[in-house]
């Protein structure tokens, strides 16, 4: 059997003590496809890609293009992950003195 890689969020102690025996064949055989089970969720399956976020029930965020010295943004990219929200703090901090 194949040991596949935990993921990130799940504890080790948990991984390990999971216990997923194989299927039988009587079980193989009693599976029916999602679409013959659940017909809505496996619409919404259908028109979604892999990765591709769902709709927002109500968007946060506008994209936008900026133009940004590049010195800048490679200062903001260098702190790491979150370098989006922390500017976005810098310039909400901004727009309360126009």
């Amino acid at each position: 059997m194949t040991k596949r890689k935990k993921p990130r969020q799940i504890a080790q102690e948990d991984w390990d003590a999971a216990d997923s025996p194989p299927l039988s064949d009587q079980e193989l055989a009693s599976m029916r496809p999602l679409r013959q089970t659940f017909p809505d969720l496996a619409e919404h399956a259908a028109k979604r890609k892999r990765g591709q976020r769902g709709p927002q029930k109500a968007p946060t965020k506008k994209p936008v293009t900026l133009r940004i010295d590049p010195d800048v943004l490679d200062t903001y990219k260098a702190t790491g992950p979150g370098w989006q929200s922390r500017m976005n703090d810098v310039l909400r901090r901004g727009t309360k003195s126009l």
